[in-house]
């Protein structure tokens, strides 16, 4: 697959439905080998809130992958700097829809003016991120849904270029 397939543009409020699959997928099937089982359904719960979730999306910029007309992945970027999401669909990665993605959020910070992009990544997420510029700042361990998970903070110092 040609990185000139992916097509990248704005999130819709109609687009949620899939968001939700691409981000429980993605969850559910890859980070799966970090985490347990627990882990990751506290994470991806059958149970998310739809309404929260869209206005999430819809408060901040969030960009949506696509290829062929399908939704493969999605990113955003908040006022700060702070990357929140960046999810790609299970049988669409290793494709460079991730790597698109993270060119779009850098694009658009620049554009903003922003010097940092920042982030807390999976364990199964650094990799990627880390060979595409990104440092560790700290591990840390993060508590959600009664769940305890270790991440890591990483950060880019945008040039201007």
């Amino acid at each position: 697959m040609d990185k000139s397939e992916i097509r990248i543009r704005d999130y819709r409020a109609s687009d949620l439905n899939a968001l939700i699959e691409v981000f429980r997928g993605s969850v559910r099937r890859i980070a799966r080998r970090d985490y347990t089982h627990e882990q990751i359904m506290a994470w991806a719960p059958d149970d998310i809130d739809h309404e929260a979730r869209g206005a999430r999306h819809s408060s901040k910029p969030t960009w949506v992958a696509e290829i062929a007309g399908v939704f493969v992945g999605f990113a955003d970027l908040e006022p700060d700097g702070h990357l929140d999401c960046m999810y790609v669909h299970p049988d669409y990665q290793g494709h460079g829809v991730a790597s698109v993605l993270l060119l779009q959020v850098e694009a658009a910070a620049k554009a903003r003016g922003l010097i940092r992009l920042y982030l807390e990544v999976s364990i199964t997420a650094q990799p990627f991120f880390e060979r595409r510029g990104l440092r560790i700042i700290a591990a840390q361990t993060v508590t959600f849904n009664g769940q305890e998970f270790i991440n890591y903070r990483m950060e880019k110092i945008l040039n201007s270029d």
